[in-house]
């Protein structure tokens, strides 16, 4: 109804993955909610974008919240599981994931959801936002979030916040620039990347994809010359022979004039056609090399062009200036250690590592990986609660990529388990400033933290330990996280807790159902480095011989691959990823004979 008024607890404006989260998180505490939405799925990156194998908070440890449970509903639904790609532990269909978060939604009747809108003026009473007004309706709300992706209640409601880069003079970020150059002036921010998805359609020849406007093939070639069409195709590997083209290298990252985002409706228009005609030109390219077998996947998007997805992945947005900003130090690894130091006021984790994306120019960054569970993997990090609230507007919270981060820490925010994450945090955060009465930066940080770590549907780790093994529902698992709230001094460099030295056979993390579904596999193990094993399979007969990577995602199982001895005989149980060529192990016996 055209200028209708809604009166509500919680506003959440885009329906981005920390948007989404965050709506869900609001109404299931209880707050009168609404999410409005551009587009007709949510889930921004996770689904609408199309980067259905996401990175990052990929060990067991950290699959806690909305984000390990939507990990465990992906599990449940997606035929063929998730063992798919390399690039990933879990790559599935984004109609599936879609599928989740709405049906997540159905279930609060609580939270309304209304899609197809934009903001286009956000009310304010002095320095309080009170309402946004769209082009059929206005909402007025206590609370209202900035979920959108590229921060456009930030722009809209004249609330301070940067775009582009920082010098290395104002925080001393080791890896800023210590002067603007012709790099920061040409690419601001981040490339953004519009997925495709294609598919392998076998003996048969599928539709001919052509060129869009501005073609040109040298933009392409070399673009898997360091890995094989096969590999290129594998690195995000769907399932039902499809894949994500998300591609890094001379692929479909785009960012000519990339400020033009944000100049204008008419600019940012031209931009998005021209990122949107550049990945159908890959995806033609690919086409004309590699032959009529793979074309544009059929009915994946609820699009014109159903391969395509329904926005770019955009991987950085107008970012807030909020009460404290997280720095390149701030989620760098301390000295001798593997994690970061631990903000007191800790509501999210994340643990991937620094990645920036830039066409034909790799950005030199501070090291922040480690070799772990037979693999590489970022070390963790943790987002404060003051990144999510305006240093001076009350009545808005942020919950996506638009949190007070700087461009360089951006790389590490932005990554959608994180982005997740902070998003379960700001619809907590709001349905409690409701409760209370209070404005975001009045809120008790530490009820904030006990209320996510106690939530009755998804308990959120909010202090990142590699050995906390338990549960959520284990009683110790609120109790270890409880104690290095109150004394993140002694937080352990090591990011293992010594509370949880529970000895290499206790399996308390394991999904037995999981367990249950896994496939084992005897042979002789090979240590050939450190974090670096393999397994030469002598049964079951089928794989005689073979040889694959072993990694595993469970401290226990990490532990066990540390001591076990260079050709010993073991059993694994786990799933084998015929893309990473690595048997992904949930369980191990080294006392095999």
């Amino acid at each position: 109804m055209v200028n209708q008024i809604y009166t509500v607890d919680v506003l959440v404006v885009g329906g981005g993955t920390g948007g989404t989260a965050a709506a869900i998180q609001a109404a299931r505490r209880g707050a009168k909610t609404i999410l409005v939405s551009e587009f007709s799925w949510v889930g921004g990156m996770l689904t609408s974008a199309g980067v259905s194998a996401p990175d990052g908070n990929e060990l067991i440890a950290f699959q806690t919240g909305l984000w390990g449970a939507f990990l465990q509903e992906l599990r449940h639904r997606q035929p063929g599981g998730l063992d798919n790609s390399w690039v990933s532990f879990f790559s599935y269909d984004p109609r599936v994931g879609a599928e989740i978060f709405a049906d997540w939604i159905k279930e609060l009747p609580n939270l309304h959801w209304i899609s197809g809108q934009v903001p286009l003026e956000v009310l304010r009473e002095g320095d309080c936002i009170t309402g946004v007004r769209f082009a059929d309706f206005t909402v007025q709300a206590k609370v209202i979030l900035d979920g959108t992706e590229l921060g456009d209640l930030l722009a809209l409601a004249d609330v301070p916040y940067r775009w582009g880069w920082e010098l290395r003079s104002q925080w001393q970020e080791p890896s800023a620039p210590t002067t603007y150059n012709t790099i920061t002036e040409k690419y601001p921010v981040q490339s953004p990347t519009w997925v495709v998805i294609m598919q392998d359609f076998g003996d048969a020849v599928a539709p001919r994809i052509p060129a869009a406007p501005n073609y040109n093939p040298s933009l392409f070639d070399g673009t898997w010359e360091n890995y094989g069409a096969e590999q290129f195709l594998n690195y995000g590997r769907l399932p039902g022979d499809r894949f994500m083209i998300n591609w890094p290298i001379k692929g479909n990252d785009y960012a000519e004039g990339v400020g033009r985002l944000v100049e204008s409706k008419t600019s940012q228009a031209e931009f998005l056609q021209e990122c949107r005609w550049h990945s159908q030109n890959f995806a033609h390219f690919i086409q004309s090399q590699l032959g009529r077998r793979y074309g544009l996947a059929q009915e994946v998007f609820p699009t014109a062009d159903t391969a395509f997805a329904l926005h770019p992945y955009y991987r950085e947005s107008r970012r807030l200036v909020g009460l404290t900003t997280i720095r390149e130090q701030d989620i760098l690894p301390v000295t001798g250690g593997r994690v970061a130091s631990l903000f007191p006021d800790t509501v999210a984790i994340g643990n991937y590592a620094n990645d920036h994306h830039y066409p034909g120019f790799d950005l030199p960054l501070q090291p922040k990986s480690i070799r772990w569970g037979g693999r590489w993997t970022g070390t963790p990090f943790t987002i404060p609660y003051r990144c999510l609230v305006p240093a001076a507007v009350d009545g808005l919270l942020v919950c996506e990529k638009n949190i007070s981060v700087s461009h360089i820490a951006n790389g590490a925010t932005r990554l959608q388990p994180v982005v997740m994450g902070i998003g379960q945090a700001a619809g907590m955060a709001a349905a409690m400033c409701v409760e209370l009465g209070v404005q975001p930066r009045d809120l008790p940080v530490r009820v904030l933290q006990e209320a996510l770590l106690q939530d009755a549907q998804a308990p959120a780790a909010i202090v990142p330990l590699f050995n906390l093994n338990f549960l959520p529902n284990h009683p110790e698992w609120f109790s270890v996280q409880q104690y290095y709230l109150d004394r993140p001094q002694i937080y352990p460099l090591s990011g293992d807790s010594p509370q949880l030295a529970l000895g290499n056979s206790n399996y308390l993390d394991i999904d037995q159902a999981l367990i249950q579904e896994s496939n084992s596999f005897t042979g002789i193990f090979q240590r050939l480095d450190q974090q670096d094993y393999k397994l030469q399979i002598t049964a079951p007969t089928a794989n005689q011989g073979e040889l694959w990577q072993l990694v595993t995602l469970r401290s226990p199982v990490d532990e066990q691959l540390q001591i076990a001895l260079h050709e010993q005989l073991v059993t694994v149980w786990g799933r084998l990823n015929y893309s990473g060529n690595w048997i992904l192990v949930d369980k191990i016996d080294i006392t095999s004979t």
